[in-house]
């Protein structure tokens, strides 16, 4: 990470902290970038982010540079009559303009109660006032983690609640709304077949709203789909073909009704697990996921992307342990190389371990430090 006394300062100050405690935060954050193999179909080393900083150009434009608001959850929930820090959606979105943020996704309209506005902003009055605000920063809310209906078919009240929420994505202005979960959690092809109705369904209500439904994926989705083989004891198939479950969503799903979000560290994740399946015939086949070249061939089913960072742990079962953006091993420099498209993506900068209950500041720290290794990606 590249330091400046200035902006050292000016964040420090922004953040109601003192030096010594944001230097050791940030030395703490440095000590993460170890230099280690991405776990993978082709292992590199990750370059150090702040590299190249001002050659080549960026490889995620400024309009483009995004956060998940998950990440600052603590901030928007906290008390603002409570600490001089950021709090409530306002004063959060005035912080995140001034790191240099230019896009947010929303993981909720929740806050806290003391906070302008309310505790909830989930309704048309509610969006008009995030709306303010957004334009106030010159922020662009891009996506929403919302309500997706669960039940198929749909409930009357489950379509008006969606309706709403179609409503309230419109006043923000935002392009694609969707939802944090998987389509299906199951590994059988006649379930995501279901889930490929009712997406079907969903999006061509969210087209003719003028949005673009989406849904974002951890690593179970990228597991091989069930498809073949002897039967259980309750009918089901046993073996794979080798396709995974996402891959075979995006073969039977309309390109123009449905569209996907990848976080690209659950998606390492699934690299490290799901690296070998049974054949049909019982036999052990190896095939080891390569995200980038998922959205390489479904380059357009991608408008949005969560840039979340790891270091290497093969103790915990997922072989990453999550860091702030830019601190890790993942190699965003040729993850984004590899998909182009750059005035296309919309990377949202995400850290779900963040917030602290030991530094209150440190979710926005590491927001900070997220942009400007966002930022110094060169290619």
């Amino acid at each position: 990470m590249n330091h400046t006394p200035d902006t050292d300062d000016q964040l420090r100050r922004s953040l109601g902290i003192g030096r010594r405690r944001f230097l050791s935060t940030c030395t703490a954050v440095a000590a993460g970038a170890i230099a280690a193999p991405v776990l993978g179909a082709s292992p590199v080393q990750a370059a150090p982010r702040s590299a190249g900083a001002g050659r080549g150009h960026a490889l995620v434009p400024a309009d483009k540079r995004g956060i998940i608001l998950y990440t600052v959850r603590d901030a928007i929930g906290r008390d603002p009559l409570t600490t001089s820090l950021p709090s409530g959606f306002r004063a959060v979105f005035e912080q995140l303009a001034r790191f240099g943020y230019r896009q947010v996704e929303f993981a909720g309209y929740g806050q806290h109660a003391n906070a302008p506005g309310g505790a909830s902003l989930e309704s048309v009055q509610g969006a008009k006032l995030l709306r303010r605000w957004l334009d106030d920063n010159g922020l662009r809310a891009q996506g929403n983690h919302g309500f997706i209906p669960g039940s198929w078919p749909f409930t009357s009240a489950d379509l008006d609640t969606f309706k709403k929420h179609l409503e309230i994505a419109n006043i923000l202005g935002l392009a694609h709304m969707g939802t944090g979960g998987d389509p299906t959690g199951s590994a059988y092809k006649a379930d995501w077949d279901v889930a490929a109705d009712k997406w079907h369904a969903l999006g061509a209500i969210a087209r003719r709203a003028g949005l673009k439904l989406y849904t974002h994926n951890h690593d179970a989705a990228y597991g091989f789909l069930l498809d073949g083989g002897p039967l259980d004891d309750q009918g089901r198939p046993t073996r794979s073909s080798g396709i995974r479950k996402l891959e075979y969503f995006l073969s039977i799903t309309d390109p123009q009704l449905v569209w996907l979000e990848m976080d690209v560290f659950w998606a390492h994740v699934a690299q490290y697990k799901f690296r070998t399946y049974t054949a049909h015939d019982g036999s052990t086949q190896t095939n080891v996921f390569d995200p980038a070249g998922l959205v390489t061939r479904n380059n357009k089913r991608y408008p949005l992307f969560h840039a979340k960072d790891g270091v290497v742990n093969t103790t915990n079962g997922m072989g990453y342990d999550m860091v702030p953006f830019g601190t890790g091993v993942i190699d965003y420099t040729t993850f984004f190389s590899r998909v182009g498209h750059r005035n296309y993506h919309n990377p949202m900068v995400e850290q779900d371990n963040a917030p602290s209950t030991t530094n209150p500041g440190q979710s926005l720290e590491h927001a900070a430090i997220g942009y400007r290794n966002l930022a110094a990606l060169r290619r």
